[in-house]
């Protein structure tokens, strides 16, 4: 902007109402926010390949939405950095952030919409676009002294119609005490540098633990169990190092480095955050386990928006 049509936009403001000048502030403060989540989006600018056929000849072409778009020389479409990722097509962007806030809060579908000031279909739909992404980080190998521990979720329909049984009051319990066909077993490991892995389970049966844990356990690995003959048995054929924890008989530690102190810890604060929503449908179980093992890589130092955004679209992001 020139200096003379910066001046008269000076003078044109100092004519303003009060509510006027308020609106204005809104729009400003709206605007800025559009800014710093587009900024996130193209922090590692251009893409390296065109998103639908691979090519890498790859141009600019102008911009839409504030987001900077490109054509690919292979195919003649063009896109933008949200193309291909869980929030391509979604609007309001300047409410993102304060969307990433909400999951690094921990909040309900309600009270993200009351925050966010968003229909609680929208509150719903923004959340699972953006766990989208992060339920897929997880550890891909242990090292050292591993821990695996089994913890079990209560199967749930939430949200379901036509059930063929009674619903369950909010969190509701299973109908039968202990185990049983209601609990979802989920195979948490975890190694002491906190790389941590969870799976849910088709059975709590060794064909399903031998496969969820092989691919994670190189040889030299130890691994430390409560002593479950089911793991046990699934350790011996995976064919590393087993140290079992007898903990019902109250034998903590074995030789002062080996116990399950540290995936019980785990199992510990994901039940005690998971309490909160009242009840997970089964479903979206794994999206709720991968947002809490992404909360928890940054237990220590706190979560910033700005990188559980960056990891909604796909981005390299610094866990801080």
């Amino acid at each position: 902007m020139r200096q003379r049509e910066w001046k008269k936009l000076k003078e044109w403001v100092a004519k303003l109402t009060f509510g006027q000048r308020h609106e204005l502030m809104g729009e400003l403060t709206a605007d800025d926010e559009i800014v710093a989540c587009v900024g996130i989006i193209e922090n590692h600018g251009k893409p390296e390949q065109c998103p639908r056929c691979g090519s890498v000849h790859v141009v600019r072409n102008g911009s839409a939405s504030g987001l900077q778009r490109y054509k690919c020389r292979g195919c003649s479409r063009t896109f933008n950095g949200l193309t291909g990722t869980p929030l391509a097509r979604l609007r309001l962007k300047p409410k993102w952030l304060s969307q990433a806030e909400a999951l690094r809060d921990g909040v309900t579908i309600t009270k993200a919409a009351e925050r966010l000031k968003v229909a609680r279909s929208t509150a719903f739909r923004w959340r699972h676009r953006f766990m989208a992404l992060p339920k897929t980080i997880q550890a891909q190998k242990l090292v050292g002294i591993a821990e695996a521990d089994e913890t079990f979720f209560l199967h749930s329909d939430k949200g379901q119609r036509g059930l063929d049984r009674k619903p369950r009051r909010r969190g509701g319990s299973a109908a039968k005490r202990g185990l049983s066909k209601e609990q979802i077993p989920v195979l948490v490991a975890r190694d002491r540098s906190g790389a941590t892995a969870n799976f849910i389970l088709a059975a709590d049966g060794k064909a399903d633990l031998v496969a969820a844990l092989k691919p994670l356990l190189p040889l030299d690995t130890i691994l430390c169990t409560d002593g479950s003959s089911v793991l046990a048995a699934a350790v011996k054929e995976i064919g590393v190092t087993h140290r079992p924890i007898n903990v019902s008989a109250g034998r903590r530690v074995i030789a002062g480095v080996y116990h399950i102190q540290n995936v019980n810890a785990f199992d510990s604060r994901l039940k005690n955050w998971i309490r909160r929503f009242h009840g997970v449908a089964t479903k979206y179980l794994d999206s709720y386990l991968g947002w809490f093992r992404t909360l928890d890589r940054s237990s220590s130092t706190g979560l910033q928006p700005a990188s559980l955004l960056a990891l909604a679209v796909g981005r390299q992001a610094v866990l801080n």
